[in-house]
């Protein structure tokens, strides 16, 4: 894996707003086509249609069950881990379907990130954490991985307080840092966009502060889909919303519109509290 940023190489695949315009020069990062997904019998995701546009945050909301994070698990195909799951209709990421028989699930999640609910660091010092997914990819050289570190906790904002603190365990620092560790993380390994599944619900006030701003930031370089059940976070971070009810994409436009003139009337009812 090269240190060069992975956005150097992105290929292209043309955006578009439901009237046809081009969007706005955003690109889509993933085209979601006719997505069905069932555990078992559960039909859990019906006929989605969603188009994610690069170098954007996209929030995902939704009551408990609707199918917001099996959506998320989808797009790295991580939902495949669970037993007796079974899929219809393409995503298609930067072009190609994710679920081509010749597309490896490690190369799909080197490019596409993820950050979990609850932080997840691995029991191991701060620098190895950063460490692992380069190492996994083959960099062995020291300085190399220092660079890639350092780099790494900058980019999720954290270099300055654990500088000097690279050799404790990633364990030993709050909540809050562990997650932005957790961030670090997933940017090591240069992908090109971050899946992140409520990242901020088990995180105080101010530590979910300095994630919102962190995820505002870093959309200059990555496109970001973060689940949320905060409808506050959705609309203060994000560029476009989608609402998930029921395993259905209810209604998908630019977040200011959705939370201030949804054309669907369950759109509304949940977004001001009557359900959810």
């Amino acid at each position: 894996m090269s240190t060069t940023h992975v956005l150097d190489q992105k290929s292209k695949t043309a955006g578009y707003e439901a009237d046809g315009s081009l969007a706005s020069a955003t690109n889509s990062v993933y085209e979601t086509r006719q997505l069905n997904l069932w555990y078992g019998a559960n039909h859990a995701l019906k006929n989605i249609e969603l188009d994610i546009k690069e170098n954007e945050v996209t929030a995902i909301i939704g009551p408990s069950g609707c199918g917001k994070s099996t959506y998320l698990k989808t797009l790295n195909r991580m939902v495949e881990l669970v037993p007796s799951v079974k899929t219809s209709g393409q995503i298609l990421y930067r072009g190609r379907n994710i679920f081509d028989g010749d597309y490896g699930v490690e190369e799909l999640r080197t490019r596409v990130g993820m950050v979990f609910q609850k932080p997840n660091p691995f029991p191991k010092s701060i620098y190895d954490n950063i460490a692992y997914g380069p190492r996994i990819h083959g960099i062995k050289n020291k300085k190399i991985l220092d660079e890639i570190v350092e780099k790494s906790l900058r980019g999720a904002a954290i270099w300055d307080e654990v500088k000097d603190r690279l050799t404790e365990n990633a364990y030993s620092i709050s909540g809050g840092q562990q997650q932005r560790i957790c961030i670090a993380r997933a940017l090591a390994i240069e992908p090109d966009v971050i899946l992140m599944d409520e990242p901020t619900s088990a995180l105080d006030p101010i530590s979910t502060l300095k994630i919102e701003e962190l995820v505002q930031e870093l959309k200059k370089d990555y496109s970001i889909i973060i689940v949320t059940h905060n409808m506050q976070q959705a609309a203060r971070i994000s560029d476009r919303t989608a609402f998930f009810l029921n395993g259905e994409v209810i209604e998908y436009d630019k977040t200011d519109t959705i939370f201030s003139n949804p054309t669907d009337k369950r759109t509304e009812d949940y977004i001001s509290g009557r359900f959810g």
